[in-house]
């Protein structure tokens, strides 16, 4: 089995958001598609706090401390 990624975790979730919202689940099938998006709901998360942890790491100084600021795309263009 393929591991998974966040992009496909996402869309997979995406997708059981839809199928739920259509209210055309039975009950047993709502719950397992609710379970199943529970479970990506958490790799996604998890996900995102190993990157945020990874870029903090890498915004650190000499001294080890991290100096946060804000992403702005034109000033990233002009360097």
């Amino acid at each position: 089995m393929a591991k998974q990624t966040f992009e496909s975790a996402m869309r997979r979730l995406e997708s059981i958001v839809h199928e739920l919202e259509s209210g055309d689940l039975s009950l047993d099938d709502a719950l397992k598609k609710f379970q199943e998006g529970v479970k990506l709901s958490r790799f996604c998360s998890s996900k995102l706090d190993e990157t945020e942890k990874r870029v903090s790491m890498l915004l650190k100084d000499e001294e080890g401390k991290v100096h946060a600021e804000p992403f702005s795309p034109e000033k990233n263009e002009m360097e």
